[in-house]
């Protein structure tokens, strides 16, 4: 189910002629008035409408967007590519209009690799973390962690290679280890942390063996 929703579905007469896969991926550059920078992420492409990430000012916006050809609009910003690997990015707001260049950046790692068990405990502070991602769908996360005895559930946001839920969040860059932060009581605690790997069945055998 999950593999189903977070896939894009683009009709092979839509990528032939506009080569809509392409504008998939995460956009960054800066404004040409004041050099500020932004931020378009394309999620996925779902017939005539996009799943997307817009950050600008500091903040960032998620929801749905309408595809028309090789151009995406989510409210008032509209991006375009024609190469897949530069963009042109519109703002428009009544006769305020701004504009911005922005280069498609490299794919981070499969967010795939994030969902498991990860466990850590820091040998400074002697705090310990499970961390359990059940499941991700797009740019949000199925998951539950037990800190400090106290345990909490929920929907979490992705960010790239980063699942948050609340004050609490865990980063990977490759699916194997990686670092939790969380807020215990004041203070804010940052654990490393390992995916806990299931062993083979070959080697259930070996032992039994």
């Amino acid at each position: 189910m999950t593999a189903i929703q977070s896939t894009s579905q683009i009709s092979p007469a839509n990528e032939r002629v506009f080569h809509q896969s392409t504008l998939i991926g995460d956009w960054k550059g800066t404004w040409s008035k004041n050099n500020q920078s932004v931020e378009f992420n394309v999620i996925n492409i779902r017939g005539n409408t996009a799943q997307v990430e817009y950050t600008h000012n500091g903040r960032t916006e998620r929801g749905t967007a309408d595809v028309n050809g090789d151009l995406i609009t989510f409210g008032n910003v509209t991006l375009g590519s024609k190469n897949g690997q530069k963009a042109a990015l519109e703002f428009s707001f009544g006769p305020a209009t701004q504009t911005a260049i922005l280069d498609k950046q490299a794919a981070p790692t499969d967010q795939n690799n994030l969902v498991g068990n990860w466990n850590g405990l820091s040998r400074d502070t002697g705090q310990s973390i499970l961390f359990q991602i059940k499941s991700i769908n797009g740019s949000d996360a199925q998951v539950s962690y037990t800190a400090n005895g106290i345990t909490q559930t929920g929907t979490a946001s992705v960010f790239k290679n980063t699942v948050i839920l609340g004050t609490t969040q865990i980063t990977s860059s490759d699916g194997k280890s990686g670092t939790a932060i969380v807020k215990i009581g004041h203070q804010t605690f940052s654990i490393p942390v390992t995916k806990i790997q299931s062993p083979s069945t070959s080697s259930s055998v070996n032992k039994l063996a």
